[in-house]
């Protein structure tokens, strides 16, 4: 009876809000709507378990934030639909294109009644059936130099760039760094399989990505960007390759003249549905973390393989014997070196452990990291290892090491020889 009771409370209470009208500001750039959402009760109960995650302050920050998602296809159209399951109070959806019938493998929303109608029109009318109460203006417009203002105007909270063009992409990032927004990018899901290895880091860190690599390249040559934006990236090197584009005739054509908007691409990349899905929630709860103010621990990206572990041990080995003559209290074998620079280390430098640094201080080679002693009267074993760069662990030793000037010299040689060859070169050591 008492769970009878609940549900009918339940009903009536969604019944009402039902016939609740909300007269928020058309371009939504004027008061804050979405201050006191919280205090319906259907909203309260609907977001019941992210209050009971978060708390609730946590939970109002995120309920009054205002968040931007530019392009809405496989990857934004996820982020968006979780941004508002959340609870974000004010959404702003951006895409000029339109749904398509093989977009349906990957689209959030979108049903075949839908295709045709654009991206952004098409969500919020799905939206407004899960969540009336957020604030959803959409925009059937193409993001570039002339709409940056109506689009990135109003102080929003967190911009999500989901864009595959690689231009539009740098102009809008550049354009965030400018004004000096929060903004989240993805890089390529399509021709992907493996779940487990989607990433969030520094763009500076992104691995076997082309379209994160132009990206890169273009926002330091075009800008002078070289970092700082955090980016969702796989690991995983492309499976598939582009497909060739054939027209309605079944003979291979021009994708070129296909195209609704010159320079962005049509149907030749092959996707796993379920990859650009995962990429949009990944993006979602990244963005809702930080709207909460909750603290997450990133995973590293370390990308080393054993051959990089090995020449850490051996690097290990070769400078135990030059500071203290042997090796005898090296206790780690390659295994515990793995064990130590990934999971205790996280591939970072011990002075750069920063848990607010998307990405930064991770390196994707061992050329100028090395594991030391943190006490030198102790043995070299896991509890008493950490990791360096060549120049800080010069730094530390350098007053303490009668073999200083030889230390630097290995150093910046790597440790790849033998110390007799060093001192063949360098006798006056």
């Amino acid at each position: 009876m008492k769970n009878f009771n609940r549900c009918s409370k339940l009903f009536l209470l969604i019944f009402m809000a039902g016939l609740k009208h909300y007269n928020y500001p058309e371009n939504g750039s004027e008061g804050n709507p979405c201050s006191d959402l919280l205090a319906d009760e259907v909203v309260s109960e609907q977001l019941t378990r992210n209050i009971q995650f978060f708390g609730l302050e946590s939970q109002e920050k995120v309920t009054r934030s205002y968040v931007v998602v530019i392009g809405l296809g496989g990857v934004g159209s996820h982020a968006a639909s979780m941004l508002l399951r959340s609870g974000v109070g004010r959404l702003l959806l951006v895409d000029f294109d339109q749904v398509s019938v093989s977009s349906l493998n990957r689209h959030a929303v979108a049903t075949r009644e839908d295709v045709g109608t654009p991206k952004a029109l098409c969500l919020k009318k799905h939206f407004q059936s899960i969540f009336p109460e957020c604030h959803i203006d959409a925009k059937v417009l193409l993001y570039d130099s002339s709409s940056e203002d109506e689009i990135l105007s109003g102080h929003p909270d967190f911009v999500l760039d989901c864009i595959d063009n690689i231009d539009t992409k740098v102009t809008l990032l550049a354009a965030c760094v400018r004004r000096g927004l929060k903004v989240l990018s993805a890089t390529g899901a399509g021709a992907r399989a493996d779940p487990t290895r989607i990433r969030v880091a520094d763009l500076r860190e992104s691995t076997n990505d082309p379209l994160s690599r132009s990206v890169r390249h273009r926002l330091k040559k075009d800008y002078g960007i070289e970092g700082g934006i955090p980016v969702v990236f796989s690991l995983e090197k492309p499976k598939a390759k582009l497909l060739p584009f054939t027209g309605t005739n079944g003979e291979e054509e021009n994708p070129s003249d296909y195209q609704i908007v010159p320079g962005f691409r049509v149907r030749i990349i092959p996707v796993l549905g379920t990859i650009p899905a995962i990429f949009g929630q990944v993006m979602a709860s990244y963005v809702v973390t930080q709207l909460a103010e909750f603290q997450v621990q990133m995973e590293p990206i370390v990308n080393f393989d054993m051959d990089h572990y090995r020449i850490l041990h051996q690097r290990l080995i070769e400078h135990e014997e030059l500071l203290y003559g042997t090796a005898a209290e090296v206790q780690v074998d390659v295994d515990d070196v793995m064990f130590i620079v990934k999971e205790l280390w996280r591939g970072r430098s011990a002075r750069d452990q920063s848990p607010t640094s998307v990405g930064r201080g991770m390196w994707r080679s061992v050329n100028d990291l090395m594991l030391v002693r943190w006490d030198q009267t102790k043995a070299a074993s896991v509890s008493n290892l950490i990791l360096l760069k060549f120049t800080e662990v010069y730094s530390t030793e350098r007053d303490t090491s009668p073999y200083n000037a030889s230390v630097l010299l290995v150093y910046i040689f790597g440790l790849h020889y033998d110390l007799t060859v060093y001192f063949q070169l360098f006798p006056f050591f």
